[in-house]
């Protein structure tokens, strides 16, 4: 069990380093603006789609460790992280390279919206970190603290899934 810990804190450190450097990342590709000569304004639909399939994924995970199927709900969380990778390294390229995109509507729906996309975009800079430190738990087989962090990390990084849907969505008619 030493050996397990000892590899959950070198995962750990990873996590932390991987976080920081998509933090720095995410907060340079609103600043600085790259022109590679391509149009990547397709992107935007598949973004919300690659955190749909992230966000039924981790429905399924929930179903399948509730049923007590371990197999199939490693396999959920495993393809819950790479759409949420590839999102991510989708994103930053449609972000360092296209213009931002602004909301076009008034009213009450206006204020809806900033508030999906308020939370959202916090909750997704703070729950990554804590994504990982959930999955290095369940990896290194510490499946009792991977439960109770998951506890909490699932509904938070649900929401983040479901939430990037619904702010496209909002916003579709602005583009």
């Amino acid at each position: 069990m030493k050996e397990n810990r000892e590899l959950e804190k070198k995962l750990n450190r990873l996590a932390v380093g991987v976080s920081i450097i998509v933090l720095v990342i995410v907060g340079l590709m609103r600043r600085i603006k790259i022109d590679v000569g391509v149009d990547f304004s397709f992107l935007p639909p598949f973004h919300a789609f690659m955190n749909l399939l992230a966000c039924f994924a981790l429905i399924a995970a929930l179903i399948f460790i509730k049923k007590g199927n371990m197999d199939l709900h490693k396999k959920s969380i495993y393809f819950a992280m790479l759409c949420s990778a590839i999102f991510l390294v989708s994103y930053v390229v449609y972000h360092f390279t296209t213009p931002e995109t602004k909301y076009c509507h008034d009213g009450s729906v206006r204020s809806v919206y900033f508030f999906f996309l308020i939370t959202h975009v916090i909750l997704a800079g703070a729950i990554l970190p804590f994504i990982l430190f959930t999955f290095n738990r369940a990896f290194t087989g510490d499946y009792e603290r991977h439960k109770n962090m998951a506890r909490w990390v699932f509904p938070l990084w649900l929401y983040v899934t479901a939430t990037g849907p619904i702010c496209y969505w909002m916003l579709k008619d602005c583009y």
